[in-house]
């Protein structure tokens, strides 16, 4: 019988288990995929990263972005671009950085990504997807999985050809399968139905992505697609103890104070990445996911939204007791 907890391989990696932290725009950085691995994540991804920025150095893409912590590995690593020379000079460095797989973000619908032909876009031009990710694969050296929407617009299912060219013309190990339209972003049902298609008729692992609330839904969806693995996204936000309900670990949710120390872990591994003073402001769109977990006061929230330095946001998280959560 098939379970979350089987050791699998993408393209020669060695995974333990099944259940994937999702590429998280602007916040899928080393720590919050570390946070994961430590409550049970079997492979993380980092944020999408810009292909162009990479090639052509900007420093806080190399030096923010492009990071990977020793403990969290194996780790993937997700570009973006349309440019297949500019993705192969970018995924040569990403292999550089000690990323064990390579992934190519091709569902994003967020205008400013799709109105430069990458993201969603290029399920429009499968030619110029599939020219892009062999570069990434050759330029690297490493497993290439690629994340895919179904479709551009509800009732298309253009992804499916795409992903099956992608697999047969560029070489790549495994596909990542939302099954909405780019049009419906995360509205809408997402169609599990042509998710199972979709894995009963590709060589190469699929993970399934989207529309995924509570473990119970997301062993659920395992079973009916028959996928590889499940990927987790906007539910593990602020809520790593999601992988360990969704691999049996724990029944329960986490007390205050086992909340409590996992906020101030986060804050500290924030000073670590970014500095005190721009850690302090990045901290502000992750506070709120704590704070509704502990259904806090309105007032707690203000603070942590006004507070200028993270002394100040520790003290605020020091005011909070268990019986006030």
């Amino acid at each position: 019988m098939r379970s979350l907890h089987d050791p699998w391989t993408i393209g020669g990696v060695e995974l333990p288990n099944r259940v994937v932290l999702a590429p998280l725009a602007g916040i899928g950085n080393w720590f919050v995929r570390l946070q994961a691995k430590r409550y049970g994540a079997g492979l993380a991804v980092s944020e999408m990263i810009s292909s162009f920025a990479i090639h052509y150095g900007n420093r806080k893409t190399l030096d923010e972005l492009l990071v990977i912590h020793p403990d969290e590995r194996p780790v993937s690593m997700q570009l973006f671009g349309q440019d297949p020379a500019i993705m192969r000079s970018a995924a040569a460095q990403v292999a550089a950085t000690g990323a064990d797989i390579l992934d190519l973000n091709m569902g994003c619908p967020v205008p400013k990504v799709t109105k430069t032909g990458a993201g969603a876009a290029l399920l429009k031009d499968p030619d110029t997807a599939v020219a892009v990710a062999r570069a990434a694969r050759e330029g690297s050296g490493l497993p290439v999985t690629v994340k895919l929407r179904a479709a551009m617009k509800p009732g298309g299912i253009e992804g499916l050809e795409l992903a099956r060219r992608l697999v047969e013309e560029a070489g790549v190990a495994g596909i990542t399968f939302h099954p909405r339209s780019a049009a419906v972003r995360h509205k809408g049902t997402p169609d599990y139905d042509l998710a199972r298609q979709l894995v009963e008729n590709l060589p190469v692992p699929v993970i399934v992505s989207g529309g995924m609330e509570g473990a119970d839904h997301i062993r659920w969806v395992f079973e009916h697609t028959g996928c590889a693995a499940v990927m987790l996204a906007r539910g593990a936000l602020g809520n790593p103890w999601l992988f360990e309900q969704v691999l049996g670990a724990r029944g329960d949710e986490p007390a205050a104070e086992e909340v409590l120390t996992e906020w101030a872990w986060v804050i500290d591994r924030a000073e670590e990445h970014l500095g005190p003073q721009r850690a302090a402001r990045y901290l502000r769109k992750f506070h709120p996911w704590y704070v509704e977990r502990l259904g806090a006061a309105r007032h707690v929230q203000d603070a942590l939204q006004r507070a200028e330095t993270l002394d100040e946001q520790r003290a605020v998280l020091d005011s909070i007791t268990p019986l006030a959560a």
